[in-house]
């Protein structure tokens, strides 16, 4: 039977209860189609995961880090599986978002109108295109 799965749907809502600073105030930017009329959603599942944030539309995935997600093999595979089912994948970290959203929204902007197409791995950056991207 389709429709929710309501352990699913509790998770999802819990998380959502429990935003940090940083994904508070980028929902504020991604809510509504605020972002250039892109519809975003939060907490999103996708297998085994939740995703900070998804744009279905574009098979984008908007992970909200701190830098103790820097090299982490958990993120890494978490990555895999994402890439592995057709997603997309940006991480920004936490006081990117809180210092300097102008630039946080004009890189998701510029990725979803297809002008970001190439692996970034930077230190406080990571974009990982879908196969389908590129």
């Amino acid at each position: 039977m389709r429709g929710p799965e309501p352990k699913t749907t509790q998770r999802a809502r819990s998380l959502r209860r429990s935003d940090n600073d940083a994904e508070a105030k980028l929902w504020s930017e991604l809510r509504d189609r605020r972002l250039n009329g892109i519809k975003f959603v939060r907490q999103f599942p996708i297998g085994p995961y939740f995703a900070d944030f998804a744009c279905r539309g574009k098979q984008l995935i908007l992970e909200v880090d701190g830098s103790q997600h820097a090299d982490s093999p958990r993120d890494a595979a978490r990555d895999r599986y994402m890439l592995d089912n057709g997603w997309s994948v940006a991480r920004f970290w936490n006081v990117d978002i809180l210092t300097a959203m102008p630039s946080v929204l004009e890189t998701i902007v510029a990725i979803c109108d297809g002008r970001l197409t190439e692996t970034v791995i930077a230190r406080d950056f990571r974009f990982f295109p879908a196969a389908s991207m590129k």
